[in-house]
């Protein structure tokens, strides 16, 4: 049987801090799991990206502790900026590094040199890896997230129940979405912010005043971050998930909403469009506007929620994407794929 230490961000499970790389982590881990793979699991506490000396020194001594030969899948977040911690156990242990955002510097660059293989979690990612770093295409593999299967959503005719999930921060574009919905103030809508409040409090704030300020306070509802049965009741009741990033890798709140057939209006950013995709017949399941930009999303809004042809165009293409969605099996298989060889180099 396989062994593979997976060394993970501390709050992995921490409800209060719910994100698409923990979300990940932890399927991966269990996907893996069940193709019999042993996991063992080694939670780093630390302010990852950003550790302090006592982190590093944990996570040295946590890599210096495996046997030789050891097959070591690390998170990014760990991982990306401590090359100085994995260059010792290069040649000593099987390191693979797992990138869900590419930090762009030589930081990033030099710990992913020490790495025996590198995963990416969206092809975009490994684009911009090889595009970026000196690394041997070879090495670098992709593995996407996957996405359970979830009932259809029913939608409402005037599709006004807009669903926004993520952390409330400036990369995921907020402050677009705000200015946006103040200038379609005068349609029938609602928006749910679903996600963290406490990761840019200044921020979230500065986007309280502004919401009062233009009378959408108790049209925008931010109840802080859903998981389970509540999350799943969010999206149930959307009629339009919207994702104002400024930076996607891949977005996995994207594949969450079409998985109910739920069109996606994002940003035209990263490896967003990927994930949003076509359906079999080509047509897009949503609208992608360029990011940053608060009068294209608020056009775009604007033509949803005013164009009965359009909300039935984009549904029907949704419900289509849905069927061509794969599972956190796919991911699971390709992971392990991509440990094997590394196993092997």
């Amino acid at each position: 049987m396989t062994v593979v230490h997976v060394v993970l961000p501390g709050d992995i499970d921490d409800p209060a801090t719910p994100s698409g790389g923990n979300s990940y982590d932890r399927r991966a881990c269990r996907g893996l799991a069940a193709l019999g793979w042993t996991v063992r699991e080694h939670p780093v506490p630390g302010g990852w990206p950003y550790p302090e000396a006592g982190e590093r020194a944990a996570l040295a001594g946590l890599l210096a502790a495996l046997p030789a030969g050891a097959l070591v899948l690390l998170d990014g977040l760990v991982a990306s900026t401590v090359p100085e911690v994995l260059a010792p156990h290069a040649h000593r242990l099987r390191l693979v590094i797992l990138v869900h955002l590419p930090r762009d510097d030589d930081v990033e660059a030099r710990a992913l040199a020490a790495a025996t293989a590198v995963v990416a979690t969206s092809e975009w990612t490994r684009r911009r890896l090889l595009d970026r770093y000196r690394l041997a295409a070879a090495r670098v593999a992709v593995a996407a997230p996957g996405v359970d299967p979830a009932p259809l959503a029913p939608g409402s005719p005037a599709g006004g129940r807009l669903l926004c999930v993520a952390a409330v921060t400036p990369v995921k574009g907020h402050d677009v979405l705000a200015d946006a919905l103040a200038e379609v103030a005068d349609l029938p809508w609602r928006c749910d912010w679903v996600g963290s409040l406490t990761r840019e409090p200044a921020f979230v704030a500065r986007l309280s005043g502004r919401l009062a300020g233009t009378g959408l306070a108790d049209r925008v509802r931010r109840p802080g971050p859903l998981t389970g049965a509540a999350l799943d009741a969010a999206y149930a009741a959307a009629d339009l998930l919207i994702l104002p990033s400024r930076q996607e890798t891949y977005g996995m709140v994207v594949t969450e909403a079409l998985a109910r057939g739920v069109p996606v209006l994002g940003s035209d950013t990263g490896g967003l469009p990927d994930t949003l995709g076509r359906a079999p017949d080509g047509t897009r399941p949503g609208l992608l506007v360029p990011s940053g930009n608060p009068a294209a999303l608020a056009a775009a809004l604007r033509a949803w929620l005013t164009g009965p042809v359009l909300r039935a165009r984009l549904r029907r293409a949704a419900r289509q994407r849905r069927d061509t969605l794969t599972g956190w099996t796919v991911t699971a298989q390709r992971l392990a794929a991509a440990l094997k060889e590394a196993t092997a180099a």
